[in-house]
């Protein structure tokens, strides 16, 4: 019989979500390689805005979502924008992602999935112990900054959900913003602190980090695309490369963000995955000092100091698949921020656009895949892969091992969608 330290796992998807189940199964003792086409660190989580959003988990799909559509179809500069000739195909996708307006749904979801980010730093913190560099992780909490006072009560019930569900938040005034944030001084009028989120140093140094330490452990990372993942039966035997080389595999993780996509028929599911395009710009140089990450409410984009400069983003479009990116919206991300810090250095600025991973329910697909016995999906996340990643390989691996997880994992399984189809 074949020792487990000898079985082989394969990976596929080499971002934030990827990387953490691979590290998860070689804890477990799999000899695991991981499969991504670009280099570590260059994924959807790169151009995030680094922060472990341990109590973001109330949906998108707030009330009055179905109203602010006409707008974001009318209103390009705001900070949720829809493409007019996206509407089409995501028209689908909306339609059940309004179903999920619903305030007992809203609580439903935002119960699920503080399960999941209750346990963040807890998953995390033996990942970045075998890691060299002890400062990825930040220490500081996050601020959110709102133009006048009403924004905070706007936020109310929002608030008073997540302390239901045992999350804390500080209301702020504009001293106490310009205390934290002494370039923000007289800037806004009310804001919240969330004392239980930190940011990474760097997005793309956090999880080219945690790739090392993959490698440095006797992990292999393949930079090549993934074409099909090979069967017998009910089983998975390897992956297929697009070069035509073939890693045989025990066990196969698809965590590959919208990517996933291609690999459904062969896992046997249909689920509406559909990716929404955030846009950031990097100041290497930005000749201002912002020292916590600082959401900017109204304006819909967050400032992150990071290592390599401060970037600012965090602004989404429904764009459509396959859809070319429209840097403009970078643009407008970068006017604002102007506006608000006129002496903001612009100088050698590097845009980026991440294409995040959303389910009409804001939940990510954490499961068995239903046709293939030994293969496992790991995607859907949003804007919660860098938050959830840890946690995610945790689970994955639980799976993996046949092991039964602390968390109740039936709300992240993929045959919630069985009765509504795919994505159009």
């Amino acid at each position: 019989m074949q020792t487990l330290e000898k079985e082989k796992a394969v990976v596929i998807g080499g971002g934030i979500v990827g990387v953490c189940c691979a590290l998860y199964l070689q804890r477990e003792g799999y000899r695991v390689t991981l499969v991504d086409p670009a280099a570590p660190g260059d994924s959807t989580a790169k151009w995030s805005c680094g922060q472990m959003a341990v109590s973001e988990v109330i949906p998108l799909s707030k009330p009055g979502i179905l109203k602010k559509i006409p707008a974001w179809l009318l209103d390009q500069k705001g900070p949720l924008a829809l493409r007019p000739s996206a509407l089409p195909g995501i028209l689908p996708w909306f339609l059940r992602f309004v179903a999920n307006a619903r305030h007992s749904k809203i609580v439903e979801i935002a119960q699920a999935m503080t399960t999941l980010t209750e346990n963040v730093y807890e998953d995390y913190a033996p990942l970045l112990e075998a890691c060299s560099d002890k400062s990825l992780l930040g220490d500081r909490p996050i601020i959110e900054v709102f133009e006048s006072a009403e924004g905070v009560v706007h936020e109310r019930p929002h608030l008073e959900l997540r302390k239901s569900l045992g999350f804390s938040s500080e209301e702020l005034d504009a001293s106490d913003i310009a205390e934290l944030e002494p370039s923000l001084a007289g800037k806004f009028k009310s804001g919240l602190l969330f004392p239980d989120w930190r940011a990474v140093s760097d997005t793309e140094g956090f999880i080219a980090a945690l790739t090392r330490s993959f490698i440095e452990q006797g992990g292999v990372r393949i930079r090549e695309q993934a074409k099909r993942i090979d069967s017998v039966g009910d089983r998975a035997t390897g992956v297929l490369l697009a070069s035509g080389e073939r890693i045989p595999a025990q066990q196969v993780v698809v965590a590959a963000g919208t990517g996933s996509r291609q690999f459904f028929p062969q896992l046997g599911v249909n689920i509406p995955l559909a990716g929404i395009a955030g846009y950031q710009v990097v100041l290497p140089n930005p000749g201002v000092e912002i020292r916590h990450s600082v959401i900017y409410a109204d304006g819909g984009f967050c400032f992150a100091p990071m290592t390599r400069g401060l970037q600012i983003g965090g602004t989404i479009e429904f764009a459509g698949a396959n859809a070319e990116p429209n840097f403009k919206r970078a643009d407008i991300i970068l006017e604002k921020a102007r506006r608000i810090l006129p002496e903001l250095q612009v100088g050698n600025l590097e845009y980026g656009v991440g294409y995040r991973p959303f389910l009409p329910d804001t939940k990510p697909v954490i499961d068995r895949s239903p046709q293939l016995t030994n293969a496992y999906m790991a995607f859907g996340h949003g804007q919660l892969g860098l938050t959830l990643g840890a946690t995610t390989g945790r689970l994955i691996a639980d799976l993996v091992a046949g092991r039964p997880s602390a968390q109740d994992l039936v709300p992240f399984r993929a045959n919630r969608f069985a009765f509504i189809g795919g994505l159009a």
